[in-house]
């Protein structure tokens, strides 16, 4: 696993280098659900693509960018599926975006996701694994390596509450929820970045990260193999939970790589409340 970590620093230490001096602007190509791409999606797959096919041990790669998996080493023993740019739109603002990581045995199933990790790109770059029992949080440095900051936990309870999803499309038993939750006192915080919205709640110790299936989107946005999956498994390895609305992410099993779910990720009491909401 360790060649595995190595290799997602390389990785992120090369797309760091591209998002502060490349063009960020649209390409030619349509990735696999027909977004345009942008140029820097397409060159953070291939830094990725280049760093994972010097392991031995990875035996395929599923990217957000790709319609089918990519075959590296027929004897590896872990299967990759990532999102190599997550939130990309936003480097033209300079926002921060992020690249996720799952890697699995077997299948992308998430019962057989073995680690995970994430990358932030923002004013400074931070990786964060979830790995066994544990979650931790890495810096770089100015000598372009990643140092180990601490441990990540999630209280029992945040303030912090992001909601994702057009509004207009909620089903009402949600919107309620989320006008409850801003009532109690929670405050905003959404970027439109899964990435860095997640990592705040995380390092701020909790609240609600929000995406559900919605009137014009019922099966969610977010994909089980890039997105949801690694996150699920760092939110409750940090004593979080993360469900779609009523059972565990993890139990998930997607038919197809780009399978979507309406997700919720969060301390455990703001779970319940998602729990309690969704069970009317």
């Amino acid at each position: 696993m360790t060649e595995i970590f190595e290799a997602i620093k390389r990785s992120a230490i090369r797309i760091r280098y591209a998002i502060e001096n490349d063009d960020t602007g649209y390409s030619q190509n349509q990735n696999s659900t027909g977004d345009i791409q942008l140029k820097l999606d397409i060159k953070s797959d291939m830094i990725i693509e280049e760093e994972f096919s010097l392991v031995k041990s990875v035996k395929e790669l599923a990217s957000e960018e790709k319609e089918h998996v990519e075959e590296l080493c027929k004897d590896g023993k872990y299967l990759i599926g990532y999102d190599p740019l997550d939130g990309s739109s936003l480097a033209d603002v300079n926002l921060s975006v992020g690249s996720i990581f799952g890697i699995y045995e077997n299948d992308y199933s998430g019962k057989n996701l073995k680690a995970s990790v994430y990358v932030v790109y923002g004013p400074r770059v931070e990786l964060v694994i979830g790995y066994e029992n544990r979650v931790e949080l890495h810096r770089l440095n100015s000598n372009n390596e990643f140092k180990f900051i601490q441990l990540l936990n999630l209280n029992q309870k945040g303030k912090l509450n992001s909601p994702g999803g057009t509004q207009k499309h909620w089903e009402k038993h949600h919107k309620e929820m989320i006008d409850d939750i801003f009532a109690d006192g929670y405050r905003l915080r959404y970027s439109g970045g899964m990435v860095p919205d997640l990592h705040q709640i995380l390092l701020k110790g909790g609240g609600l990260f929000s995406y559900p299936a919605t009137t014009d989107v019922p099966k969610g946005k977010l994909r089980m193999t890039f997105e949801v999956f690694p996150f699920a498994q760092i939110y409750e390895l940090a004593g979080g939970s993360a469900i779609d609305g009523k059972g565990r992410l993890l139990d998930l099993i997607p038919e197809h790589i780009h399978d979507t779910t309406p997700c919720f990720f969060g301390s455990n009491e703001e779970i319940q409340r998602v729990k309690t909401a969704y069970g009317k």
